[in-house]
């Protein structure tokens, strides 16, 4: 079910579309539906080419969350190799967020967690491998019967010790619980000793609201097939609405429409997939009614990133659930049988196809048009001076750093570096602002620094060295933001052709 989330779409969407707008304009307002923030969806992410980390972060997102799954329904009955094995994967998967995107690894500690907390309350004791070798009091045995056949045979001792050691700890309920966590620290331990950040200055209060239409049109199908699912329970035990009902008096109804199924889930102790998956999803889009982030994003933009970046995952965990849960209805309601066997294979591979199409199918407005997955493709036409210097000077070797205008956020500014892969001095500034903070007042320095090196030639080298740049870019953007006087003396000319010159740094 995982992979049919990344095609659905919100129920906004549909609304953009009753409303006759364009497809440019259904996809952008279907994920700004709650006033100032952002709330993708995986399909529009894909369609928008965003290679944001939030994109690239949803790959490993769901190979968590189909290994999370695998472990709540096997880990009890795998033998210790696969214990091993599936615990330094999900490590390895838990550990990789925050290098690519540190805002999955607040909701997948907690999700991993739970995971684990529920693997060891579903034990009623520890798992026993069928292969009777690996049983840790026999383990045991071995080493203190073979320390008794004399010193030489040491080294059996120490390593069937290790075998023992390591079966009783991987036979332990526990063993999931701490051993993912620890294994991802571990496995990213150079990099969390080293990270900075300074995009998270704490926790705040929501003071307004999502509006229940607003919140429907973004996560509206997922607790509608909840609330269906659970609709039995629902009738069986009206009494619990009363949860949700104390929660809209309260002033959040939003949140109030999710207690709804959460409430249910809950109390019916649902403790398959689908149910845990769902009551965290919930979890996630409750808490952002109530809670936010604090970055420097302004009292306008308060929440966005918020919920910008949990409801991504939140999507993922509904999603991935609700659709088990249409699966498991409609199974219970088309005879067994009734379908031919092949019916699931083929509706998999249609949904996989589906996925591959999409991007090339969905008419874009221009200079978006063209069927490809290639994200450079666009600037043949709109911008072919630098769709031909960028690809020079990718090829160009001992090219260290490229100087080239600043223009602010959102904007073409910054194209070099961004798909050239080189390094700048600087790119979007607010966005560098908001995750490093401004300590040693770099932001406007650097700014300057910029401007200096395009309009004062006696400076422009001395500032090359000092920010390790090898080159210098001039093309419509430099001329536009800045009165150009490149080159000076230490600069030698290597590219000139549609409107773009690129200076190298004499040595």
């Amino acid at each position: 079910m995982i992979p049919a989330t990344l095609i659905i779409v919100n129920p906004s969407f549909i609304w953009q579309i009753v409303q006759g707008k364009g497809i440019g304009s259904i996809l952008w307002d279907s994920t700004r539906t709650i006033p100032d923030t952002i709330n993708e969806y995986p399909l529009f992410s894909f369609l928008w080419g965003d290679v944001h980390p939030h994109v690239i972060g949803i790959f490993n997102q769901v190979l968590l969350i189909f290994l999370l799954v695998y472990a709540l329904l096997r880990f009890r009955n795998m033998d210790i190799p696969g214990r091993i094995l599936l615990i330094l994967v999900c490590g390895l998967s838990l550990g990789s967020m925050p290098p690519v995107n540190t805002w999955d690894v607040l909701v997948y500690g907690p999700v991993t967690l739970i995971t684990g907390l529920v693997i060891w309350s579903g034990a009623k004791s520890p798992c026993t491998p069928a292969d009777s070798r690996r049983r840790p009091l026999l383990l045991l045995k071995r080493p203190v019967e073979t320390a008794l056949s004399g010193l030489s045979h040491m080294r059996v001792r120490l390593r069937m010790g290790l075998k023992a050691l390591t079966g009783i700890v991987f036979e332990a309920p526990w063993s999931f619980l701490l051993i993912v966590p620890l294994s991802a620290v571990i496995c990213y331990l150079p990099y969390y000793l080293q990270m900075e950040t300074m995009g998270i200055q704490g926790a705040g209060f929501v003071h307004t609201p999502t509006v229940p239409a607003d919140f429907l049109l973004v996560h509206g199908f997922f607790i509608l097939i909840m609330v269906v699912y659970l609709a039995r329970d629902m009738g069986k035990r009206p009494l619990f609405l009363i949860v949700p009902l104390i929660v809209a008096l309260a002033g959040y109804p939003a949140a109030a429409i999710a207690f709804v199924p959460l409430v249910y889930l809950l109390a019916g102790g649902r403790r398959t997939p689908s149910g845990i998956l769902a009551i965290l999803g919930l979890c996630i889009v409750i808490l952002c009614e109530f809670f936010y982030l604090k970055d420097n994003m302004g009292d306008t933009y308060y929440r966005m990133n918020t919920v910008f970046k949990l409801y991504l995952p939140a999507w993922l965990l509904m999603g991935s659930s609700s659709l088990a849960m249409l699966s498991s209805m409609i199974s219970k309601r088309v005879p067994r049988g009734y379908a031919p066997v092949w019916a699931e294979k083929v509706a998999i591979a249609a949904v996989s196809i589906i996925l591959v199409i999409t991007p090339l199918a969905v008419p874009l407005d221009p200079p978006y048009r063209g069927g490809t997955l290639d994200g450079l493709a666009y600037l043949e036409t709109a911008h072919p001076g630098d769709a031909a210097a960028i690809d020079f000077i990718r090829s160009l070797p001992g090219v260290n750093g490229v100087v080239e205008a600043e223009g602010g956020d959102y904007s073409y500014f910054g194209r070099v570096s961004s798909f050239s892969g080189i390094p700048t001095v600087i790119g979007w500034p607010f966005h560098e602002y908001m995750w490093r903070g401004n300590t040693g007042h770099w932001y406007g320095t650097r700014q300057a620094d910029v401007r200096t090196m395009y309009e004062d030639p006696s400076m422009t080298a001395g500032l090359m060295r000092q920010y390790g740049m090898t080159h210098i870019y001039v093309g419509d953007p430099e001329r536009e933001r800045y009165h150009v006087r490149v080159p000076g003396d230490d600069l030698i000319q290597v590219y000139d052709r549609g409107g773009v010159r690129i200076y190298a740094l004499a040595d």
